[in-house]
């Protein structure tokens, strides 16, 4: 942990055990923040034994300075909900334990297992349905250069989660978030090329070194590639 999000994040501890007390059973840390993307919010997830509206007024009056010290408001679950919610959540769980860190209590990932067919059903899901909207941004762009520009940029975090999602659909091991995105390239036959562009549109969204409108027919096709990968992917 670097010590700047671990004061944050014990912070959370503190409020959410004032709350909670003895229920509180774990807290992680996972999402870009803990990769460093520091400047998104940092995002927690929080197992408790048992809550109630109560408790959920309680943590309300910390929320402000929860949005202060730039920690996202976190998901809180009991031990329960979270096991009878794996296969609902597949794709968001497996990418907290691709890259979390244990804050408090028992890591809640240890002997969790995604089950594939879950994964794959939530992939192939996720994939169509971000190509139907980059088809549809393209359509309500007009064809404008710089709109379709921005229809690019803005889905390319959107994109390169997709691949994550593959890589872990995969049984990639990688836990960094680059290595697990062209992990997912490769299981899939994306091109380097294409991959590399849209990290950098991530990465650095104000910042285009290239016109990402030129990007648009090869990301459309990798979208697609994606689609096909996973509809014939065998379990």
């Amino acid at each position: 942990m670097t010590p700047t999000w671990q004061s944050a994040a014990q912070g959370l501890v503190g409020d959410l055990r004032n709350v909670f007390g003895d229920r509180l059973r774990s807290v992680v840390a996972y999402g870009p923040h803990i990769e460093g993307h520091t400047a998104t919010a940092l995002s927690c997830l929080a197992l408790v034994t048992s809550h109630d509206v109560p408790d959920f007024e309680a943590c309300a009056r910390h929320a402000a300075r929860w949005r202060r010290n730039r920690i996202a408001t976190p998901l809180v679950l009991s031990e329960t909900e979270f096991q009878t919610s794996l296969d609902a959540f597949p794709l968001e769980y497996g990418e907290i334990i691709r890259a979390h860190q244990r804050v408090y209590g028992s890591d809640p990932f240890d002997g969790v297992v995604i089950a594939q067919a879950d994964l794959r059903r939530a992939c192939e899901t996720q994939i169509k349905s971000h190509l139907v909207h980059l088809r549809e941004g393209f359509l309500e762009s007009g064809g404008a250069p710089s709109a379709v520009a921005d229809v690019v940029a803005a889905s390319a975090p959107a994109f390169t989660a997709l691949l994550r999602h593959v890589a872990l659909l995969s049984g990639s091991p990688a836990r960094d978030r680059l290595d697990a995105t062209r992990e997912g390239a490769r299981a899939a036959g994306i091109t380097e090329g294409l991959v590399a562009d849209m990290i950098a549109l991530e990465e650095q969204p104000g910042v285009r070194a290239s016109d990402p409108a030129r990007l648009f027919p090869a990301y459309v096709h990798a979208v697609e590639q994606l689609a096909r990968t996973v509809d014939s992917w065998r379990i």
